[in-house]
């Protein structure tokens, strides 16, 4: 059994002397891991790295083996993002939601056409957090906890949706949320498909999104919502935080 196709390197963790068990993501075999002799060593490990596109190649003798990855790189995403801590804390998230939440071998093109386009335009900087909050709502459709950001369920109204609730994922105008709109989430415009924000509008995009998936997601497998991610939401706050002050 074999396979070969462009892929977006998830994970890489050591595994014996200079070897490494990686998860790379492709179109048509989602999420899949293997052993990647000498990817831990020094000849090899610039290419195994989380975020990197590389060209690999899969092989095992029977299709549920965990078999082996060799690769050649094609974009070196890890080391272009390295010289900008924002940068790479958004490649890291990303990289770490869609190796912690996405099925084993579970195809979602969608998903990797979305993260492929995300990673090719990171030289961008901050404002691709408006695209990775919605790459991270569509990473909750595709599992089956998307988000009703269409119209209010109390008014109708389809816009001026400036809420969320944290139990439906509906959105809500300030009328709709009446007496409960403190205890619901922001809703950035942005999710909506109004511009691109600003950093109090990628917080609370980050704050929306995350609640989701660490409730849905992560909480259902009893774990926790990748360190990289909450990392990454700590960053956009400490942005917004200075940005109020100015």
């Amino acid at each position: 059994m074999e396979w070969e196709a462009p892929a977006i390197i998830l994970a890489v963790r050591p595994f014996g002397e200079g070897d490494a068990i990686a998860t790379v993501m492709t179109a048509e075999h989602g999420a899949h891991r293997g052993l990647a002799r000498g990817g831990s060593s020094r000849g090899r490990a610039a290419l195994w790295q989380p975020g990197n596109l590389a060209q690999v190649r899969w092989v095992g003798r029977l299709a549920e083996q965990l078999g082996s990855l060799s690769g050649e790189l094609v974009h070196p995403a890890a080391a272009l993002a390295m010289d900008d801590p924002l940068r790479l804390a958004m490649l890291i998230a990303a990289c770490a939601l869609a190796e912690g939440a996405l099925p084993e071998r579970e195809a979602h093109p969608r998903l990797f056409d979305g993260l492929l386009s995300f990673i090719a335009r990171l030289a961008g900087g901050a404002g691709l957090l408006a695209e990775q909050v919605r790459w991270e709502a569509l990473l909750l459709a595709e599992l089956g906890f998307g988000l009703d950001l269409h119209s209010c369920p109390v008014t109708g109204a389809t816009e001026g949706l400036v809420y969320a609730s944290p139990k439906s994922g509906r959105a809500f105008t300030a009328e709709g949320a009446g007496k409960w709109a403190s205890r619901m989430l922001p809703l950035p415009a942005f999710l909506l498909g109004e511009g691109e924000g600003n950093p109090a509008q990628w917080r609370d995009g980050l704050r929306l999104t995350g609640h989701f998936l660490a409730r849905d997601v992560f909480g259902l497998r009893h774990l926790p919502l990748p360190a990289a991610r909450q990392a990454l939401y700590d960053r956009v706050a400490g942005l917004a935080e200075l940005e109020s002050d100015v």
